[in-house]
């Protein structure tokens, strides 16, 4: 079920009016209630799906009972490795069977010992990626004692699957979660229309901006070959905020609606594309997992407290490991070893850290160095997306050929200016409201009423209006 779909829309609001109205009175029947829609949302795509995430759900719920059980260490480190091995099993077996298997058997052509192997046709169940990272902190956090772990079964799969962020997170810990279904929760008005106006911002990125960007991106990343440099940057233009405005869109849905349920889910994305290096972007882009893999892979290899080899060798792990992450591809790899490569400088010259505020505060414009600097930044992004899109290293290092020819100079073929009309619109409310947490928040904000509704109704006419041709989320591929 699409954020963006008719079925959606009649959805939302039947499980809205019997979550407050009819379960209200009893914190048990909405959990009950609220896992059984998400259980509907998600296996609409495929009962099947469905059955694989209970399945693997169950065996982080019962691994994590017999953690807190035992008190002999290696029990509770053979529980743990029994949830570890069993989730990133399943997720290996889905996601990347055929990539290995493919690999392993271009390794022995390329040895001259060519061997017969046998691909499999397996659908890749949809935020198989998302809702195992979530379970796997869950059994993480128990064994190392910083969570309790639940004896409710119906709070816990309502925490795995929640169904606003399931498919496409943010992934959520439990130990932010978890609790929130444990306490009765009082409908919020204040929280509800806040969730809204998050909505209604989700809405235009997705809608309006990614999928009529995606037009143009998905035209000339197919037919590359026909276009001069200048249009080439064009559609890596396009596609980095194609990307950007379907997957921050799915956040912003995802976190408001949460909202409309009195839950709060974490930020995911900080208006990332006005970054000043490429530290910054990833403190702003996609944080539930750059948080994860910073939790549970960076700090426990060490972190940055080893020597600068050590230091430089645990920030490729993490960058190689999101790449793969992404999905089982080369380009993807590629495209986080090469984010890698760009964190490097920041990381040898200390200064990894340098822009932790945000930029051009209490000022309306950035100061030059800070402009040039979310420039390049960007420009470095979009050279990387490149990779991200392509569907082969051969077509994202040919792409970059063309790219960079003296053709780059001259005036593009495709210039489509509505989709650079909605990126300005974009830009400017986010620039405006980039000290906030989502683009139409107006809490902290004193915007004359008329300016605020008039903006509104104006988002939702452009919405209705001049949507693109309905497309997937991104992000649901991983």
């Amino acid at each position: 079920m699409l954020f963006n779909s008719i079925e959606f829309a009649i959805f939302l609001p039947l499980v809205f009016i019997a979550y407050w109205f009819v379960f209200k009175n009893s914190l048990k029947l909405q959990n009950g209630f609220i896992t059984a829609a998400s259980f509907l949302f998600y296996g609409w795509w495929d009962w099947r799906f469905l059955l694989l995430m209970i399945a693997s759900a169950s065996i982080d719920f019962i691994a994590a009972l017999f953690i807190e059980k035992t008190e002999d260490r290696r029990k509770k480190k053979l529980f743990l490795t029994l949830s570890i091995v069993s989730n990133l099993g399943i997720l290996g077996f889905f996601k990347y069977f055929n990539f290995f298997v493919d690999n392993f058997s271009t390794a022995f052509r390329f040895f001259g010992s060519p061997i017969d192997t046998t691909s499999l046709s397996i659908v890749l169940p949809i935020g198989i990626s998302f809702y195992t990272f979530q379970a796997l902190s869950y059994t993480i956090d128990v064994y190392k004692g910083i969570l309790k772990p639940t004896r409710d079964p119906v709070a816990y799969f309502a925490f795995i699957s929640f169904f606003p962020q399931l498919v496409a997170g943010p992934i959520e810990r439990a130990l932010h979660l978890l609790p929130q279904f444990y306490k009765p929760r009082v409908f919020d008005y204040a929280k509800a229309v806040d969730g809204s106006r998050q909505i209604i911002w989700g809405l235009f990125k997705k809608v309006v901006v990614a999928d009529n960007c995606a037009a143009y991106a998905n035209r000339i990343f197919d037919n590359y070959t026909d276009y001069s440099g200048s249009t080439l940057l064009v559609g890596a233009v396009l596609f980095a905020f194609q990307i950007y405005g379907d997957f921050s869109g799915y956040s912003d849905i995802a976190i408001g609606t949460g909202r409309l349920f009195g839950i709060d889910l974490n930020r995911n994305f900080a208006f990332p594309y006005f970054s000043r290096d490429i530290a910054e972007f990833w403190r702003r882009w996609h944080i539930s997992l750059t948080t994860w893999f910073k939790d549970y892979v960076y700090i426990p290899l060490g972190g940055s407290r080893g020597s600068t080899w050590q230091n430089v060798r645990n920030v490729f792990v993490v960058f190689l490991l999101s790449g793969f992450w992404h999905g089982a591809n080369w380009t993807f790899i590629v495209w986080g070893l090469l984010n890698a490569f760009y964190f490097l400088p920041s990381l040898l010259r200390q200064s990894n850290r340098k822009n932790l505020n945000i930029v051009a505060s209490n000022r309306w414009l950035p100061s030059l160095q800070d402009f040039f600097s979310i420039v390049l930044t960007f420009f470095l992004t979009t050279v990387a997306w490149i990779f991200f899109r392509s569907e082969s290293l051969t077509g994202s290092f040919e792409y970059l050929q063309r790219l960079f020819t003296p053709s780059l100079f001259s005036w593009p073929t495709l210039f489509p200016k509505g989709e650079f009309l909605w990126i300005g619109i974009l830009i400017g409310v986010e620039w405006i409201q980039r000290n906030q947490q989502h683009g139409l928040a107006f809490e902290a904000v004193k915007w004359p009423r008329v300016v605020r509704w008039s903006l509104y109704y104006t988002l939702i006419a452009i919405i209705f209006w001049f949507a693109g041709r309905q497309q997937e989320f991104i992000y649901f591929q991983f």
